[in-house]
């Protein structure tokens, strides 16, 4: 049985990320703002609270947790922020919004958890592959997309950083999933993959991934819109 912390958990990836560890018996934290939906699963083996990533008071409720667990073996950086709007119509503000969920809130829950995590455990980041070096871009996303290639850098630099006593890191650049951030912003389109198809790969690759990469960016896309 693992400890696995979850973030971005009402919905989507997130949401059945938690189904799936839970019906394998880890020990499951969930995070989000809006913890109805995990709570109404009812699942023994998971923890949930409402949880602003933005909001530096909602970490110590996540430092109570912790200090009842002897180690975390998995983090899941999921949640994320998305802002579809044109870049002379974006604010610094919206700018900074989205930076602060999908980049600022990512280091600073990696930054308390780590401590908590040995050799043998793994950091995945969800990005996008929107914020790939070369990939296919597209109007509108400027703050979503250069955040999620925030995180990918990020990843290599922990990955250096802590090669000697801690975790392993590596981030997941996901393309089209049939999701509401999708919908949010690409209105219409319909994926070839569903939230808990993708769910299940990246809980095979938490669990095994480590084994196999190191701070290492992975492709997880058969297309993008």
């Amino acid at each position: 049985m693992k400890n696995i912390i979850i973030t971005g958990t009402s919905r989507g990836i997130g949401y059945e990320l938690v189904k799936q560890f839970a019906a394998e018996g880890h020990n499951v934290l969930a995070l989000s703002r809006n913890e109805k939906p995990i709570l109404d699963l009812n699942l023994a083996n998971v923890s949930c609270f409402s949880c602003d990533l933005t909001n530096p008071e909602d970490y110590q409720k996540i430092q109570e947790v912790l200090k009842k667990w002897d180690q975390v073996d998995i983090l899941i950086n999921n949640a994320g922020s998305l802002l579809n709007k044109p870049f002379l119509e974006t604010t610094t503000e919206e700018f900074e919004a989205v930076y602060k969920v999908n980049v600022f809130a990512v280091a600073e829950l990696t930054r308390i958890v780590v401590p908590k995590m040995a050799v043998g455990a793994h950091v995945v980041t969800i990005s996008s592959m929107g914020g790939v070096q070369g990939s296919m871009k597209f109007a509108g996303l400027a703050a979503y997309s250069s955040s999620k290639g925030a995180v990918i850098t990020l990843t290599e630099l922990w990955a250096e950083e802590f090669k000697e006593k801690g975790p392993s890191f590596n981030v997941l650049a996901i393309g089209a999933v049939q999701t509401e951030m999708l919908a949010e912003a690409f209105p219409g389109y319909e994926a070839p993959l569903q939230p808990n198809e993708m769910a299940n790969y990246i809980k095979d690759f938490s669990l095994t991934g480590h084994k196999f990469y190191n701070g290492k960016l992975l492709q997880v896309s058969s297309t993008t819109p």
